[in-house]
């Protein structure tokens, strides 16, 4: 059973079986409240986990996780970090792992599986990365673990130059407002069962933090 969150755009937040099955999923469109809102969605996603799968009934019953799956974005630098310390703090306090999982791939898996017997075409997930600008991740299909096929890694790009960016990559345009976090939790059950738990060292972070910092201070003479 997995805990998915991320915080690359809103706040996401969902508790699924390692077959996908949702048991619980919240969510927060609030692009800026992550800090705010992230314990709060935590306390209720484990409940409403303890009743079982969406429609269930029946006494509740402990949740018992396996793993923590940690959206890694690219998303912006605070907002990405809420998600991930919270994530590593609720794997350290229950001693169990924590799975990185490309945001975009979460987003991508959605897509997939909205009509998983279509022939999608090479396809695109864009997020808006604000200051004018997009990041898009390309996709081919699904391959033989059920992950999406990443062909071309998150790029940030201007904002008037995305579609000609994807045409270039003969890549369909999907606008992406939310990523969910069943599929950040399935991303990641799949990734496990494959033995495919990609090491993502840093967090994918569309630009630097704003505030850096300050050089040595400056010698004043006698």
């Amino acid at each position: 059973m997995i805990l998915g969150i991320d915080t690359s755009l809103g706040t996401a937040v969902a508790v699924t079986d390692v077959d996908g099955a949702v048991r619980a999923e919240v969510a927060s469109a609030d692009p800026l409240g992550h800090a705010e809102i992230i314990g709060s969605l935590l306390q209720q996603v484990m409940t409403d986990a303890a009743h079982g799968p969406i429609g269930a009934t029946g006494a509740p019953q402990p949740v018992a996780l396996t793993h923590v799956a940690a959206g890694m974005g690219p998303g912006p630098f605070t907002g990405l970090r809420v998600g991930i310390a919270a994530a590593r703090a609720f794997a350290l306090g229950r001693g169990i792992p924590v799975v990185p999982v490309r945001s975009h791939d979460a987003a991508a898996l959605a897509v997939l599986l909205a009509d998983p017997f279509a022939e999608l075409p090479r396809f695109a997930v864009v997020t808006d990365a604000r200051r004018r600008e997009f990041a898009y991740t390309v996709y081919d299909g699904i391959d033989d673990d059920g992950l999406p096929r990443r062909v071309i890694d998150a790029t940030l790009t201007p904002r008037d130059a995305v579609d000609d960016a994807l045409a270039a990559h003969g890549a369909e345009r999907r606008d992406v407002t939310a990523i969910p976090g069943a599929m950040v939790a399935l991303v990641a059950a799949r990734a496990v069962a494959a033995g495919r738990v990609e090491s993502l060292g840093e967090p994918l972070y569309l630009r630097a933090p704003d505030v850096t910092l300050p050089g040595a201070r400056k010698k004043v003479g006698s």
